[in-house]
């Protein structure tokens, strides 16, 4: 199950902070792979919000694949516009991104 612990306002914000950012994480032709899934992961934790993207030789469908890949890192899934997409997950121990109440 997709984590949604995030109010209206939250997304907002984030949304607005993902327009800028570049995809860090890109789903191919194996799909959500360990690999992909240990990437997303590692990249999630270090930046608290990532941008996805889902190649057009994905065999999943990307709202499949982008549900799916932000279900096993634990994620809250921001926005999917497209093949593209924004995952957010709180870092406790070094907090990167300050968000309001």
């Amino acid at each position: 199950m997709i984590r949604n612990t995030l109010t209206g306002k939250q997304k907002r914000f984030l949304r607005a902070m993902g327009t800028k950012l570049e995809p860090v994480v890109q789903v191919g032709k194996e799909g959500i792979t360990p690999a992909v899934v240990k990437s997303t992961d590692d990249a999630i934790t270090k930046r608290e919000i990532i941008k996805i993207r889902v190649l057009q030789n994905c065999p999943q469908e990307p709202d499949d694949s982008i549900k799916l890949l932000a279900e096993r890192t634990n994620c809250d899934l921001v926005q999917i516009i497209g093949r593209n997409a924004l995952l957010f997950r709180r870092n406790f121990k070094k907090p990167k991104v300050e968000l309001p109440k």
